[in-house]
Order: structure tokens, then C-alpha cells, then sequence
């Protein structure tokens, strides 16, 4: 139980650093919460202070994902795929993102979570990582829309956990169609845009 709670915490706390607002803030002068979609992540980041804030907003998110579940097995909470970690993971894995959407060191008005999630499904499980983030290029180059990009690979996470690398874990599986549950409700808004035909686009490769 304890390392439950400890590892929790911590990744909770990672979670919580307000990557997008403390470097906005710093660099910029703005928090990039009062712009934009009034979003604290690397999509809004990239759309009001430009691609070099919001590459480096979008690692950070990530990184703070797969330290929290990567952290439990530096300290020898069990072996690399036991049950012991996995759901020490699991935990932590939830607390991030959580932080992550609701920070504790920016007033619990964070960002959706998108690139913490993928943080901690690189710690997690990596080849289905690996083909997450294929799926999301793949849809967002050709539509242009970051949202559906997210939407449609938090979609597979849980269907390649299933069918394609045929995890037995009912906890990996039970977490992954959560955290896809989660992504695709924190982009309900987006969803009404789009159907609306007025989703924002972004285009990679303009300068």
C-alpha cells in the first residue's frame, strides 16, 4: 500500500508541473491560459507562443508521463512487466495525467492530459506507444486537426493492447479504455467543433 501511495503522490506532483503556464509566464509574459483555447498544454502553447515553446512544452508533458511510471522501477518495486509494477504503474500513470489536467501548482486549471497520456503509455508499453504516435501523425497530417489526431489514437491504445499484442493484464486493459475514455471526454468540445465544421486547424510544416 505504501508504495502506492508514495509513487502516487509523486506522480501526481509531476503531473502538476504547469509546463506551458510557468514558461509562457516566464519567457513570454503570458499565460497562455488567457489565450488561445485557454488550454495549458502544447497545443495551445504551439498556437500562441509559437513552435519552439511548444516543441519544448510538448516534450516536458511527455517526459513527466513516463518519469512517473518509469520512477517505480528504479526503485525495485518489482520486475520490468510484473503484476506488482504494472499496477504500481497503473496508479501512477493516473495521477500524472490527473495532475496534468488539474495542477496543483497552477490553481488545478491545467491542459487535457494528451501528452502526459502518451508519457506514460511509452513507459508503459512502448511498440504500442510507438504505433499511437504513428496513428496520430497519420491523422493529423492529413487533416490537419490535433484533436482527431488525439482522438483517434487514444482510440487505438486500447484496441492493440487487446487484439494486436494480446495483453492478458485486466488492469492494463481496464486502465487503457480509461485513459482513452478520458482523452476523447477532454476533447468533447472539440468534437462539437468539428462536427460544426469549426475546428481550428494546424499545419506542421507552416512556419
Amino acid at each position: 500500500m505504501i508504495d502506492f501511495i508514495v509513487f502516487g503522490l509523486a506522480a501526481y506532483l509531476l503531473g502538476s508541473i504547469p509546463t506551458a503556464v510557468w514558461i509562457g509566464k516566464a519567457k513570454y509574459g503570458i499565460d497562455v491560459r488567457e489565450h488561445g483555447s485557454h488550454n495549458a498544454g502544447a497545443t495551445n502553447t504551439f498556437r500562441v507562443l509559437g513552435k519552439k515553446p511548444g516543441v519544448v512544452v510538448l516534450l516536458i508533458d511527455i517526459l513527466k508521463g513516463f518519469s512517473a511510471v518509469f520512477i517505480p522501477f528504479l526503485f525495485d518495486v518489482g520486475n520490468w512487466g510484473s503484476n506488482e509494477l504494472i499496477h504500481v504503474q497503473l496508479v501512477a500513470a493516473l495521477l500524472a495525467v490527473m495532475g496534468h489536467v488539474l495542477p496543483l501548482f497552477a490553481g488545478f486549471k491545467g491542459g487535457k492530459g494528451v501528452a502526459t497520456s502518451l508519457g506514460v503509455i511509452i513507459g508503459i508499453h512502448p511498440p504500442a506507444a510507438g504505433i499511437c504516435i504513428i496513428v496520430f501523425l497519420i491523422v493529423f497530417i492529413s487533416s490537419k486537426f490535433v484533436s482527431l489526431g488525439a482522438m483517434s489514437a487514444a482510440c487505438c491504445f486500447p484496441a492493440l493492447l487487446a487484439f494486436y499484442f494480446k495483453v492478458d493484464s485486466v488492469w492494463l486493459l481496464s486502465f487503457s479504455l480509461l485513459l482513452s475514455a478520458a482523452v476523447i471526454f477532454s476533447h468533447k468540445k472539440n468534437i462539437g467543433r468539428l462536427l460544426k465544421g469549426e475546428e481550428n486547424k494546424m499545419n506542421l510544416f507552416k512556419n
